[in-house]
């Protein structure tokens, strides 16, 4: 089994959950590594194929790789939303720890098919990066919004079955499913997004038989990712508060300093405030508040 996956089965045993955050460039990974090792618990790294296509996929493997063997820490890389074959197979080749293929806006048989071939490849690869796949669409967006994505599965209707979830992992052998479960990507721009449904959690985290991964964890209510938790979410992706919290940060040290020009002093208040979202998330994600 490997190294993320045991430990995303662990934080499910123990009721809690392994926090998965997203950079951009390395003062965002200090924010995020910073925090995770003063509480000493495992952290995924996501880059998105945009973020990664901006830092560069090896210069990503390099960074996470060194954290690791620096710190001898549980960090890890995940390749967050990729939309192809192709680009999943960049990353397995590379190095990452894990890899999500996103089919949600595909038809379920589509889906099934590019996700197969992706687990299929990782195999044969030597299994070293852990697939994840979507089922149900939640929007695309990281960013803030005044109504909800057009098509987000966030009704009862609407959001993945645990028929459909264990159909998906039969036919595909995904190591880990992120299912539609009321989440979207991006935040509300006033109040919490959409509450989940964390019965359908529970049903579907049993029917799957495999971890279940919260996607567009920003904006939710810190009730309603407990319950998410306790009913059998083993990872939780957060992105747009972290970005966020960046820019305002950065947005202040101008304001109060127009004429700074070394990015290393108009930065620090960036990281600290990235540390201070991932602290709060952390602690939501172990129970600790």
């Amino acid at each position: 089994m490997s190294e993320i996956l045991k430990h995303v089965k662990e934080a499910e045993e123990k009721g809690v959950a392994v926090g998965h955050f997203n950079i951009s460039n390395i003062e965002m990974m200090w924010g995020i590594f910073n925090v995770a090792r003063k509480y000493e618990v495992p952290v995924v790294i996501g880059v998105s194929e945009g973020e990664r296509d901006f830092i560069g996929v090896e210069q990503c493997v390099a960074l996470i790789r060194s954290l690791r063997e620096k710190y001898d820490y549980p960090v890890f890389l995940n390749a967050d939303h990729t939309y192809s074959f192709e680009r999943v197979k960049e990353v397995i080749d590379a190095g990452f720890d894990s890899a999500i293929i996103d089919g949600a806006q595909l038809s379920f048989e589509e889906n099934v098919e590019v996700t197969r071939k992706c687990v299929e490849y990782a195999r044969e690869a030597g299994g070293h990066t852990v697939i994840e796949a979507e089922i149900g669409y939640i929007g695309k967006s990281s960013q803030l919004f005044d109504e909800l994505p057009e098509g987000a599965a966030v009704t009862e209707e609407m959001i993945t079955t645990p028929e459909e979830a264990r159909k998906f992992v039969e036919e595909t052998g995904v190591d880990m499913l992120a299912p539609a479960v009321g989440t979207v990507h991006g935040m509300m721009r006033k109040g919490f997004n959409p509450k989940l449904h964390i019965d359908a959690i529970r049903r579907i985290r049993e029917a799957a038989g495999v971890p279940l991964v919260l996607h567009g964890g920003s904006g939710s209510s810190d009730g309603d990712v407990r319950d998410a938790v306790e009913a059998g979410i083993g990872m939780i992706h957060v992105s747009t508060e972290i970005r966020v919290a960046f820019r305002k940060a950065i947005e202040k040290a101008f304001e109060e300093d127009g004429e700074v020009v070394a990015p290393y002093k108009y930065m620090k208040g960036a990281v600290e405030e990235v540390g201070r979202v991932v602290e709060e998330k952390l602690k939501v994600f172990n129970n600790t508040l």
